[in-house]
Order: C-alpha cells, then sequence, then structure tokens
C-alpha cells in the first residue's frame, strides 16, 4: 500500500509516516518512481507506534521495543518478553516519574506566585523588588513583576 493509504486506514499524516520512516520505526520499500510501499502489517505497526508513544515512550526507545509487540486474536496490542523490555520500561517509567514530579513542583511555585500577585492586586501593595525564594527558585535571581 502507497502512503496515502496507510494514512487513510491509521488516521496518521503521510508527514507523521515519513517521520516514523526517518526514526526506523518504519520500512517501506521504495519503489523505481521513489514512492513508498508499505506491507499490510503496517497498518498494527503504526497503531502499535501510536499507543507506545501514548504511554510516554520516546521513539528512540521505540524502535528498540516494536519488534516486542504483537496483536493478540482481538487485534489488542500485547507485549511479549524480550530480553531488556522490562528495563526500558523501568527506566522511562522512572523518567516519567521525575517529570511529573518537577512539574508538580513548578506548578506549586506557580500557584505560589499567583496568590502573591492576588494579594498584592487586592491589597493594593506592591512588591518590594527584593527576589524571594519563589522568584529565585529557576535560578533567574530575577524577580518579574
Amino acid at each position: 500500500m502507497r502512503i496515502g493509504d496507510l494514512a487513510r486506514e491509521t488516521g496518521v499524516s503521510r508527514r507523521l509516516l515519513r517521520y516514523y520512516e526517518e526514526q526506523g520505526l518504519l520500512r517501506p520499500v521504495r519503489l523505481p518512481n521513489g514512492y513508498r510501499e508499505y506491507p499490510d502489517s503496517d497498518v498494527a505497526t503504526v497503531r502499535h507506534i501510536r499507543a507506545l508513544l501514548a504511554a510516554g515512550l520516546p521513539t528512540a526507545v521505540i524502535a528498540r521495543l516494536l519488534h516486542c509487540v504483537h496483536d493478540d486474536e482481538g487485534g489488542r496490542m500485547v507485549p511479549a518478553a524480550c530480553p531488556g523490555m522490562l528495563g526500558h520500561l523501568r527506566r522511562e517509567r522512572r523518567r516519567l516519574a521525575e517529570t511529573i514530579e518537577r512539574l508538580q513542583a513548578s506548578q506549586r511555585e506557580l500557584d505560589g506566585i499567583l496568590a502573591q500577585v492576588g494579594t498584592a492586586r487586592d491589597t493594593g501593595v506592591r512588591g518590594t523588588g527584593v527576589p524571594t525564594p519563589a522568584t529565585t527558585a529557576r535560578g533567574t535571581g530575577v524577580r518579574h513583576p
């Protein structure tokens, strides 16, 4: 099937399919005229890529693990026990957990700044210009109004 057919079958844009090819996730055959020819099995492969991306895995990890997932009889993605797969998945889970913690810390800082701005606005008090831990948390030392 051609790239347009695969795009229609999967709901993924042609541009994204070309990106997956650049990342080594898809390997279409190139016809003499330069067109890409995809096997029918790439419909499932694209579904697997999308599911692994939705799980937060970067394409570099997906490239190493893509051969470890298959469809069951019901068409659902099932991971196989491949060497190293569990380690990759655990590392990615830790990376996601650390990212979530950093984002939550940023959210708390922003909530604190919003509370200060709201209080200052409600009382008519302007900032002193003195950096506080909340304003220097990111190491800039610059207080923004």
